[in-house]
């Protein structure tokens, strides 16, 4: 290969396996939202009006006509956002997205400096930029960021990253994420997916369209190193990977039994375990809730939870884990509180009807208390911040 910011794959000679998606028949159990609780639905009705009253600021660019999937985090005052933008139609359409990064002083969110990150039509390492897709955020260690994000270069997909100090505001230049599987280091691409699946006889469910890397990570020490736990997804395809750097990332596990699994997976590392929740075929009114056991190796029975195949999250605060996800449809919030003993008595907390669209919610720490971003209607990225003790301690 001649472009030199780019690595051949191994080039292995075991066959490709794939795996089938098989819907689960036999879930350790099953978790609905019960029409006739009605405390679920007053608690919601107050998450929505506290959102209303408690918005921060949209971070959509004026003559953005589409933008779509937020990462956000505070630093030193500063908050910092990432999604991707369509600023040629209004449709989610990857060949005319940008990835993009805008931060502004929390005391001041009308002055917003916004950064183009890559955009369709760009050239790379001398190769065309044909989609840009998925794109967030990563803190690192030293106070700096990491942006990550999806392109097509040429003919193949990859994920990209640029660091950027938060001192001096300056981004560094774009690199290749690699992607580790047992002796196999490849480009964390499509290709190199496929290859290390190959090479090392694991199962591979069928890809397509881009990858995702979701952006919650929470970590343990590995040897001394803090290792970061995230999801990552291709089409049919879903896994848990690690890092130390947000550069090269480590394949960790994927379901062992049979499932309908398609798109984001959230994680969440908790005590040695990571408990993961993923969206299911269209087929299906019901993600799954499963737990990974990292030093055994194991993975737990799996849980039907009602979802309309959207984007979920995990969150820990005070002392509990909740799953934020959408039981109904895109314009609904429900909230899961996680029993780690035994997932399947987890119960729902609240649900909460948005009366607009909220694609897509990451829930982090402003400072003492959480806020949400989300897409609305693919036309705005918002933020609010929201008291969650007042819907817990009931």
């Amino acid at each position: 290969m001649n472009h030199s910011l780019f690595s051949a794959d191994f080039q292995t000679n075991q066959p490709h396996i794939l795996t089938e998606g098989i819907e689960i028949t036999q879930p350790a159990g099953i978790i609905s939202y019960a029409a006739s609780d009605t405390l679920l639905f007053a608690r919601g009705d107050r998450l929505r009006e506290e959102i209303k009253s408690r918005f921060f600021s949209d971070f959509e660019k004026d003559g953005d006509l589409m933008a779509h999937v937020s990462t956000f985090t505070l630093i030193n005052g500063t908050l910092y956002m990432t999604y991707y933008a369509n600023t040629h139609t209004g449709e989610e359409d990857s060949k005319h997205q940008t990835a993009r990064l805008v931060y502004c002083d929390e005391q001041h969110p009308d002055r917003k400096i916004f950064l183009d990150i890559q955009t369709v039509g760009d050239t790379c390492a001398g190769l065309p930029v044909n989609r840009v897709y998925d794109t967030i955020l990563a803190p690192l260690c030293d106070g700096n960021l990491m942006i990550l994000w999806t392109a097509q270069v040429g003919d193949n997909y990859y994920r990209l990253y640029r660091s950027f100090n938060t001192t001096s505001k300056a981004l560094g230049e774009i690199g290749v994420n690699r992607l580790r599987m047992g002796n196999v280091t490849n480009d964390f691409s499509t290709t190199g997916i496929a290859s290390a699946f190959a090479e090392n006889g694991i199962g591979c469910k069928k890809m397509y369209s881009d990858i995702g890397i979701m952006q919650k990570f929470t970590s343990r020490k590995e040897n001394g190193e803090p290792y970061f736990y995230s999801g990552a997804y291709s089409g049919d395809l879903n896994f848990i990977i690690k890092t130390r750097d947000f550069i090269t990332w480590e394949y960790v596990s994927q379901p062992d039994f049979p499932n309908l699994s398609k798109w984001e997976n959230a994680t969440y590392l908790l005590d040695d375990k990571i408990f993961y929740f993923v969206r299911q075929q269209d087929t299906t009114p019901y993600g799954f809730l499963t737990v990974y056991d990292i030093d055994r190796d194991t993975w737990e029975a799996p849980v039907l939870v009602d979802d309309c195949q959207s984007r979920s999250d995990f969150i820990f605060y005070n002392g509990e884990l909740y799953l934020f996800h959408a039981p109904v449809d895109r314009e609904h919030i429900g909230v899961i509180r996680i029993n780690r003993e035994s997932i399947k008595d987890s119960c729902p907390v609240l649900l909460a009807d948005l009366q607009s669209s909220c694609f897509y919610p990451f829930i982090q720490y402003l400072g003492d208390e959480l806020a949400m971003s989300y897409t609305v209607d693919r036309k705005h990225i918002r933020l609010a911040r929201f008291d969650f003790s007042s819907y817990v301690k009931e």
